[in-house]
This record gives structure tokens, sequence and C-alpha cells, in this order.
């Protein structure tokens, strides 16, 4: 059975809201009825890279805070990037083909933010591309209130990203 693991770090209403969503969208009767998907929800200070390695896909969710993802989602990288298979170079960028048996696997992201959210979202890039996971759906961004479009697009996020599992 394919499994998709929910990556977030959700201390506000907002984030709470948008993971919700994501949840249920990855529960998504027809995208379940294709092939039964095992929805795995962890916080961020709780995921384990026993948990990614036994992911075939992910949905990471995280505030912006001052220009950056949140603390609990860098943990979540700093503790489980090299025992994934992630490298980097002298330099700081991707060493060779990186990813190691996650390499190739689907992922989405959502951010909320109440100014800016370039910063977090390059930061999360940099790092799920020295791991070498493909991006299977558009990065949802939420400045300021999360409205019902918001809410909608944070479902098809995580039906998508479970979706692509069944194939």
């Amino acid at each position: 059975m394919p499994r998709l693991l929910i990556v977030h770090h959700s201390p506000s209403r907002s984030m709470q809201m948008l993971l919700a969503q994501v949840v249920a969208g990855a529960h998504d009767d027809e995208v379940q009825a294709g092939a039964a998907i095992d929805v795995v929800v962890r916080p961020a200070l709780e995921a384990t890279a026993d948990d990614v390695l036994a992911a075939d896909g992910y949905v990471l969710g995280t505030t912006a805070n001052f220009g950056y993802m949140s603390g609990a989602l860098k943990h979540f990288f700093d503790s489980t990037f090299l025992a994934v298979g992630g490298a980097l170079d002298p330099t700081g960028a991707p060493a060779g083909d990186g990813g190691g048996d996650t390499a190739g696997r689907p992922y989405g992201l959502w951010l909320h933010g109440r100014y800016d959210l370039t910063g977090a979202e390059r930061s999360v890039r940099s790092i799920v591309g020295a791991l070498d996971w493909r991006q299977g759906y558009d990065v949802l961004g939420v400045l300021g209130p999360v409205d019902d479009a918001a809410l909608e697009a944070a479902y098809a996020l995580g039906a998508t990203i479970a979706a692509l599992l069944t194939d």
C-alpha cells in the first residue's frame, strides 16, 4: 500500500485549518478508490528518518518565520537528511545524485505567513532539491488570513500528491 507522509508545523489556527484540508484531500474518496493510500501525519518535531524512508511521497507544511521555514521543519530536515540519502558537496550544493532511496519521490508544500513567503519557500526547495524529490504540485503559499480559495487549494494539494502515488 503506498504511503503518503504529511510533515507539518502547525502552531496557529491558520496552519491547522490548512493541515486539515491537506489531510482531507489525501483521503478523498476518488483518490482512495484507485488504490488505498496510507496517510501518515507527523508534526515536524516527531517525524523520523524511518517515516521518510517508509513513505512514497511527501507533503510538507510550514509557517514562514523571519524569511525562513519554521525551526520545527528545519529540525526535521536536519535530523533526517543524511539518514535518507541526502548529500552535499563542500560548497553546500547537492552532491552526486543525492536523494538516496527517496530520490524521485513526489512532494508538495504549503506555507503560511503574514508578510513574505519567499525565503521560506526557497529554503525548503533547496533541501528537497538536494534530496532529489520531484515537485508534484504547485506550492501553496498563503499570506494573511486563510480564505475559502486557500482551503480548496490545500485540499487539492493533498489529493494530488496522494493521487500521484496510485500510478
